[in-house]
């Protein structure tokens, strides 16, 4: 059922049939009309929140019970650290929750609620470095050190399976917060179609309201229904069954009334969300400073240049190296199957565009024909790809073995040496064609601030199923966001990506 398919009886009981079940709710859970919509927002929620509890948890008995055989394997004089061990589990929750990783603000979506994660390791880490330099313990540094990396890693893995577990609910319509859009139809027109692009967000558009002078012929810029003017926007809220309203930007909504809207929305126990024109700003650039009574948004400059582009670079190489040691075996058993398969040089290289538009020659497993360049040319009406980039979903100049190695993206292992000598990064931009730079206009040459990467945003949102406006908006988006946290998930979401194949040609 679509948004413009829902009727006001749908809009009053909810949207959970009675036989859906996520996390344990179901329609007995809800009660009456009224606690069947709170309960889209409470239940759900709650519930999510204690299977974050029971996942840290785990996380937590897991670690050290791994790390205790591996490291005494029984031994009798390491039966204290039991005692130890069960220790852990309260402290790293204690830890989790003063890092606000259970705030309900940063969880199902973004990035947050793995930085704080981390966070909290980085805390336990030194905690138990310091109680154990006051105390004069004695602690096995190998077991310690496992203890410390399995549980963040248990608890980042739990966590972002939890996600994909919410993602999927909110794919079928379910776990998602109803809202109700304020603004001039237009706008309204284009915040519905971008939320509705996607439904990971878990942002729902059930109704608009617009300005009075707008409610006639609404109907053909809207295609949500309009429940009345402005200035009743918290009764049609309330009528709507909306948890959420959403205020775009509006001149008719002055201070003094979205003051009014917040204290009537309270009464309801409804969210207010003011969207903001800035474009892929993330929220930790962003800081709310009262000014003389008013709040005023300050815009931190992204960071990339000083101590965090060094770690980068440490991060990428130290990867790199590991990386390559450990697929060392793959490596040479990939350029025996090209040459069986084909014969010819195992490696393409390609001229590609690096950071401040320098030129660089990167490296992949061939996976097309030697001769494929030369039938390049009269094959531009098959091209399957907006925008100047070429390909094909069915390329006949690609191998039998190039097939298996693109679909995994098997073909890109070499470009862990553009990494190790620097040209690229482990996560960034796709690294662009020249052709390509030529026809950027002048906001997205933002990009080559950067070091472009064997992954990023671009490879874990749809690949080569992305067009290309897409692809840079999303290479944009994450040089303007850019933190060690964000490249760890991508590098996280690309194993899973890379595993399924997806978007892959």
């Amino acid at each position: 059922m679509t948004t413009t398919d829902m009727t006001a009886d749908d809009a009053d009981t909810g949207s959970i049939p009675t036989t859906t079940s996520y996390f344990g709710v179901t329609e007995r859970d809800l009660g009456d009309a009224t606690g069947r919509r709170l309960a889209d927002r409470w239940v759900w929620e709650a519930r999510y929140v204690k299977w974050l509890f029971m996942v840290d948890f785990a996380a937590t008995l897991v670690a050290t019970l791994v790390a205790y055989v591996l490291r005494f394997q029984g031994a009798a004089y390491a039966t204290w650290y039991l005692v130890f061990s069960a220790l852990l589990p309260p402290v790293w929750l204690g830890l989790l929750a003063l890092t606000h990783a259970y705030e309900r603000r940063l969880l199902f979506v973004g990035t947050d609620e793995y930085q704080r994660v981390l966070r909290a390791g980085a805390r336990l880490t030194i905690g138990l470095a310091l109680s154990s330099y006051v105390l004069r313990a004695e602690l096995a540094r190998g077991y310690v050190l496992m203890v410390l990396v399995l549980t963040t890693s248990l608890s980042l893995l739990g966590r972002w399976l939890l996600r994909q577990r919410l993602h999927g609910a909110r794919a079928k319509g379910r776990a998602m917060h109803r809202v109700l859009v304020l603004g001039h139809a237009t706008a309204v027109a284009e915040m519905t179609r971008q939320l509705h692009r996607r439904y990971h967000h878990g942002f729902q558009v059930i109704g608009a309201c617009l300005p009075a002078n707008q409610l006639d012929g609404a109907a053909s810029v809207v295609d949500v229904p309009v429940f009345g003017a402005l200035a009743a926007a918290a009764n049609s809220a309330a009528a709507a069954g909306a948890d959420t309203v959403m205020v775009l930007s509006c001149p008719e909504l002055d201070g003094p009334m979205l003051r009014r809207l917040a204290w009537e929305l309270e009464r309801d126990d409804i969210d207010l969300i003011v969207a903001s024109s800035l474009v892929d700003t993330a929220g930790d650039r962003i800081t709310v400073r009262p000014v003389d009574g008013l709040p005023m948004m300050h815009v931190e400059h992204p960071r990339l240049i000083g101590g965090r582009r060094l770690i980068k670079g440490v991060f990428d190489v130290t990867g790199a190296a590991f990386l390559l040691l450990l697929f060392a075996p793959v490596f040479l058993g990939i350029a025996i199957w090209i040459k069986l398969d084909t014969g010819g040089p195992v490696f393409f290289r390609q001229t590609r565009v690096g950071r401040d538009g320098e030129s660089f020659r990167m490296f992949k497993f061939r996976t097309m024909h030697v001769d494929a360049e030369q039938r390049r040319e009269t094959m531009d009406q098959s091209n399957d790809f907006a925008g100047v980039l070429f390909k094909m979903r069915h390329d006949p100049r690609v191998t039998r073995a190039g097939r298996v190695l693109r679909r995994h993206s098997l073909d890109e292992l070499p470009q862990l040496i553009n990494v190790l000598r620097g040209e690229m990064s482990l996560v960034g931009p796709r690294p662009p064609l020249h052709a390509e730079v030529e026809q950027y206009p002048e906001d997205m040459r933002r990009r080559l601030v950067v070091k472009p990467g064997m992954t990023g945003l671009w490879q874990v949102s749809g690949r080569s199923d992305l067009s290309w406006e897409d692809s840079i908006r999303l290479d944009l988006r994450y040089v303007e966001n850019w933190s060690l946290t964000v490249d760890l998930v991508i590098l996280m979401r690309t194993a899973m990506v890379v595993m399924r194949g997806q978007g892959a040609y």
